[in-house]
């Protein structure tokens, strides 16, 4: 059997391969008796011989050549041990790519046998060079490296595709993050740089941040935010993913890291250190964390943690291991700012000064999306140092109504966090300091929400008058662009699919969701699929980083469409919005235009009984197969005769979404106004 066989790809691994929803990979396993019969995984979940599948697809022109990026996952998904220690395994062999370019050079020209007998080696001094002893990352040994052989040969092939070591394993370690949501919990890059941000701004004598613990890493997503740091400390838990953590900071820059596995509060591995600044996502709610073992650990500075308070012994852990005035930055559940059992604690760290700042995020910030998330930014005191006489408390959440985790504007947030920390903001229904002594009651409550000024939600008086008159022609428009229906008779027309068109390359299909912004550019927007639903400007901006894969542009005169939620939606990318990339659970069609009117296109994607028989009803979600979608065949002349008339409606349908805007802001505003006096009783 070749060795590409060996590797085995599921019914969603296939759909990636050619572009489509899984639907249509069911579809073709009812629809063709030679389609490659399964080799492995259960009844409801079969894996299928990837090399079979790849004939398959070629056979039937589904697919020209699978790309290498694809190859490589698979390849990886596909190894013995499991996809972590794949992941593990490909990040030695890659780092040493990077260390010592020579020496890969040198291995990768020996036959397989031969490559896997002395590829340990030259591994070992690679990672005791960079992680000492003992470390996270263990040398894999030749029987273990034997059948990886042509991963590791092709992850290397991938790097130089990709532009190097760095950029091949965030692509590797992002494809299996995505591909496993639930058992990882991260911390989204961009709230991941703000933290990194803070902890700088909070530096009360400057220095740069050089030594950074992170006592609960995960997979190192908040030491990969900081610039230039000497020397990284990470510990976690899960030895595997303290190994790919160890990996993925050795990978992306030459600090001295040193990354250990155990339980943090009741082993720590760094019980001596004085760091510079720590950050870290600790795990919440926990009831285990050691509170019974732990009493009279000395870390306990403040007061001894209840047992429902493991967020507190976190904080305290952080204080603990930091020098003299350096700086910590805690993600942390809202309730840690109210709950009764910490009030001692929380009272004792505005006391002696060592809480600066709470800083309420927006919900859809990082998991769990459906809280409203805090920030607490901690600096160790000093011996004979005056605390400081105020808190600051800021709350974002007003700055993003109705947010979610795909749309947040996180350069805005940042820059009001930031200047809200130096000083700068001045609005105080954002950001406040507030005396330490007013916050010493019985409650010693902390939500920011509780310091500052409410907004004016509905606006003034004058102001709600302009948006009644942009409501008044807002109407007439709409009154105005009203279509009126005009009876045809019915005739049978031809019909052709996406699908058809697509091979016959009147458009091109792609999907969305991948890719990150480029390091040397400035932030990409993101179409998401919120904006599509609504009609908004692209609202989401692509995480930064070392690049996974090439984001998808849009292009004007491209059509969009959703493919979950079984709506029937498709939309037109104007001027404003070309450049975007293009978000998760969206599909892009881009028309030749000597073939194909936009609007025509879109149009009739939009029809109800089209999306209907498109769609698959078989799982929770509804998902649309936008290869089935159908469209008649016209002369081009009469498509965009059709294709006036649908963007007609577009435009009538936008009036009707303002018009509903203004109306619900005026109603709202009225009540707010009279509810609080600005506005009087007409």
């Amino acid at each position: 059997m070749p060795e590409e066989s060996a590797t085995e790809v599921t019914a969603a691994g296939i759909a990636r391969l050619a572009g489509v929803g899984r639907a249509a990979v069911s579809n073709w396993r009812r629809r063709h008796a030679d389609f490659p019969k399964p080799v492995g995984g259960t009844e409801t979940s079969p894996s299928f011989a990837l090399g079979d599948i790849e004939q398959w697809l070629r056979d039937q022109g589904k697919l020209a050549e699978v790309p290498l990026r694809e190859r490589v996952w698979q390849q990886l998904a596909g190894h013995p041990a499991g996809t972590v220690a794949g992941l593990v395994h490909t990040g030695c062999v890659l780092l040493l790519l990077r260390e010592r370019p020579d020496a890969w050079t040198g291995l990768a020209a020996l036959p397989d046998a031969r490559l896997a007998d002395t590829l340990s080696g030259p591994l070992e001094e690679v990672l005791t060079a960079r992680f000492g002893a003992p470390r996270a990352v263990r040398t894999p040994t030749p029987a273990e490296t034997a059948p990886a052989v042509p991963l590791l040969r092709a992850a290397a092939e991938l790097a130089a595709e990709l532009g190097g070591a760095r950029q091949a394993f965030e692509f590797l370690l992002g494809r299996h993050l995505d591909a496993n949501p639930r058992q990882y919990t991260l911390t989204p890059p961009p709230l991941a740089e703000l933290m990194a941000d803070l902890a700088a701004a909070a530096a009360p004598d400057g220095r740069p941040l050089a030594t950074v613990l992170d006592p609960a890493s995960g997979t190192g997503g908040l030491l990969r935010a900081l610039p230039h740091p000497t020397a990284l400390y990470a510990q976690d838990t899960d030895p595997d993913l303290a190994a790919l953590t160890a990996l993925r900071l050795a990978l992306h820059g030459d600090a001295d890291i040193r990354c250990a596995t155990a339980d943090t509060l009741r082993a720590d591995a760094f019980p001596d250190l004085a760091a510079d600044a720590v950050l870290c996502h600790p795990p919440f709610n926990e009831r285990t964390w050691g509170h019974d073992e732990l009493a009279y650990d000395p870390r306990w500075e403040y007061g001894f943690p209840a047992r429902t308070e493991s967020e507190l012994a976190w904080v305290q852990h952080a204080l603990a291991r930091l020098r003299d005035g350096g700086t910590a930055v805690l993600l942390m559940p809202p309730a840690v700012a109210s709950r009764r059992s910490g009030r001692r604690i929380r009272a004792d760290l505005l006391r002696r000064g060592a809480l600066r700042a709470v800083i309420a995020l927006p919900a859809g910030a990082a998991p769990p999306y459906g809280i409203p998330l805090h920030l607490w930014v901690l600096v160790r005191p000093g011996a004979g140092q005056r605390p400081p006489a105020e808190t600051l408390f800021v709350d974002t959440a007003g700055l993003v109504p109705d947010a979610g985790r795909d749309k947040l504007p996180w350069t805005t947030l940042r820059n009001t966090v930031l200047d809200a920390w130096s000083g700068r903001g001045g609005d105080e229904s954002v950001a406040r300091s507030v005396p330490v002594i007013e916050l010493l009651d019985d409650e010693v409550d902390l939500a920011p929400a509780r310091y500052l000024t409410a907004p004016a939600a509905g606006g003034t008086a004058p102001e709600l008058a302009t948006v009644r008159d942009r409501l008044d022609e807002t109407l007439r428009r709409t009154q105005g662009l009203a279509p009126t229906p005009v009876p045809a008779r019915a005739a049978p027309r031809p019909l052709t699919t996406v699908g058809e068109l697509a091979r016959t390359g009147a458009l091109q299909l792609r999907t969305g969701g991948s890719g990150t912004a480029p390091e040397d550019g400035g932030p990409v927007a993101v179409l998401t699929e919120y904006d599509v639903l609504s009609g908004a400007a692209p609202s989401g901006t692509l995480p930064a980083g070392a690049p996974a894969e090439e984001p998808v542009l849009v292009a004007e005169g491209d059509v969009v469409v959703p493919v979950l939620g079984g709506g029937s939606v498709a939309r037109v990318v104007d001027a404003a919005t070309a450049g975007a990339a293009l978000g998760r659970n969206l599909q892009l069609l881009r028309p030749d235009p000597a073939a194909l009117d936009s609007w025509f296109l879109a149009g009739f994607l939009r029809g109800t009984a089209n999306n209907r028989q498109a769609s698959s009803f078989a799982s929770t979600a509804t998902r649309l197969d936008v290869r089935r979608l159908q469209l008649p065949r016209l002369p081009l002349a009469d498509q965009r005769r059709h294709g006036a008339h649908f963007k007609s409606l577009a435009e009538f349908e936008e009036a009707l979404r303002l018009a509903a805007r203004l109306g619900e802001q005026l109603v709202q505003g009225l009540y707010d106004g009279l509810a609080d006096g600005s506005v009087e009783p007409g």
